[in-house]
């Protein structure tokens, strides 16, 4: 009687250990998903801001702007508020948020 209390108990842990991992796996296949995605919608910005650049009516503007220093000088600061790292800056997320709110939305017209 003791064994199969013991087998009982046993097959009951292994379910709930099997279940933790599946219920662990769905939710890093999510995380996956939401970053593949969001890798998705940056380089859809990227190559639709590199190919709107280039075009003949912007090229002109932005050359000059290339090379006015008051504008180079406040990019430059601007760009000092920015940073590659992972941290829950305010000013990253929220630049971040608008870059994929952005790459999304050009995505979704343009497939």
């Amino acid at each position: 009687m003791l064994i199969f209390d013991v087998w009982g108990l046993c097959m009951k842990i292994k379910f709930w250990l099997v279940l933790f991992l599946v219920c662990l796996l769905s939710f890093a296949a999510k995380a996956q998903y939401a970053a593949q995605n969001d890798a998705m919608y940056l380089a859809t910005l990227k190559s639709v801001i590199n190919y709107k650049i280039d075009d003949e009516e912007n090229l002109k503007n932005v050359e000059a702007l290339r090379s006015n220093q008051y504008f180079l000088q406040d990019l430059s600061k601007m760009m000092a508020k920015l940073s590659n790292r992972r941290t829950k800056n305010s000013v990253n997320s929220k630049v971040y948020k608008i870059l994929i709110n952005a790459g999304k939305d050009i995505y979704k017209e343009l497939n």
